[in-house]
């Protein structure tokens, strides 16, 4: 039977790190939504939204598709780079050195042939004024005090992002590694950015809405997997790929298998409230078991003869994280309920 390890330990990973990352840079980053949570109207209003955004998303054309989600990428960049931009000079150091050496290959990729020749000209020109700008922004930065918000540092990643996607997106430097690359950070920035503005009620019935909602539009309307296959063509970062371990041969050649970024923010969302409401060790828990119930589920596309079995080959990846979740939420709250019975004071 083929099994896979790599995308269950994926997702528990990198949500695992979104949601200490997130705790630690809460109070930031409420800062820039005026601390507003989520009520269950706004919450029901945001699931209707996703179904309606997933519904007419094959009828959108490709390049007003990809100016859209271009633009919301560099915003979510820009928004959270600027929330911590008040970095000490040490670290301002660290930072823009990172973004130059980034250009400084890029550069080396332009004169190697690996960017595209109609666009190697441009494109090296392009990455050289990169560095340029952002040696120049660090030596303004050396200036400013450290605890000053920096806007010109928070305008270098989304530069650097729609470069690397302009002049790299047709090349094997895109697929599958920098579309991994930043289909981890956006999963990251995405978790971070708005597991703040759910509550623990309001993530029940967010988790509820959209679970049925994603059965709708995969197994039912078959939506999600149009519009799965309509952006993902487009080598816009909207989810992760990589080969299975064990590795799996087929006839196309080596098995790889996709997760989108909805997926990663759903289990953040669900694990950073049980943190939030049950402390670290029970939001692991429940991390793990969402990650085997995953690569359980996961059993089902791997094998022909399972595969078969579903209404379209695709699973909504919201029912096996709300499977593996729920069973350990539902023990811990049992056990806090029956701790606070036993706590209380014998009646008269």
């Amino acid at each position: 039977m083929n099994f896979d390890i790599v995308m269950p330990s994926i997702l528990f990973f990198v949500t695992l790190a979104a949601i200490f990352i997130g705790k630690r840079a809460e109070k930031k980053l409420k800062a820039t939504v005026e601390e507003r949570e989520f009520k269950s109207r706004d919450t029901a209003l945001l699931v209707g939204v996703i179904a309606v955004a997933v519904s007419v998303i094959v009828f959108i054309p490709s390049l007003a598709l990809m100016s859209l989600f271009l633009f919301s990428y560099s915003s979510l960049l820009f928004t959270v780079t600027y929330s911590f931009s008040s970095f000490k000079r040490h670290r301002a150091t660290l930072y823009c050195v990172g973004l130059i050496v980034a250009s400084m290959l890029a550069v080396a990729a332009g004169f190697l042939g690996i960017m595209p020749a109609d666009l190697a000209f441009f494109g090296i020109f392009a990455f050289a004024g990169f560095g340029a700008l952002t040696f120049i922004s660090l030596l303004y930065a050396r200036t400013q005090p450290a605890e000053k918000l920096k806007l010109y540092l928070a305008a270098l990643p989304p530069a650097l992002f729609v470069l690397l996607f302009g002049f790299f997106r047709s090349t094997f430097l895109w697929f599958p590694y920098l579309l991994d690359v930043f289909g981890i950070i956006f999963a990251l920035l995405i978790v971070i950015y708005l597991s703040g503005l759910f509550t623990w009620k309001s993530m029940f019935i967010f988790a509820g809405a959209l679970t049925l909602t994603d059965i709708i539009l995969v197994w039912i309307t078959q939506t999600m997997v149009q519009a799965a296959e309509h952006i993902s063509g487009l080598g816009l970062p909207v989810l992760v790929a990589f080969p299975t371990i064990p590795l799996i041969s087929t006839a196309a050649g080596i098995q790889i298998m996709r997760l989108g970024l909805g997926d990663f923010f759903f289990s953040g969302i669900l694990a950073s409230q049980t943190m939030k409401k049950y402390g670290r060790k029970t939001a692991a828990l429940s991390l793990g078991a969402i990650c085997v119930s995953f690569g359980l589920f996961e059993l089902i596309l791997l094998n022909k003869e399972l595969a078969n079995a579903l209404p379209v080959p695709a699973l909504p990846a919201t029912l096996p994280i709300l499977i593996g979740w729920l069973p350990v939420i539902s023990v811990k709250m049992l056990l806090e309920r029956k701790k606070k019975q036993s706590g209380n004071p014998p009646g008269p």
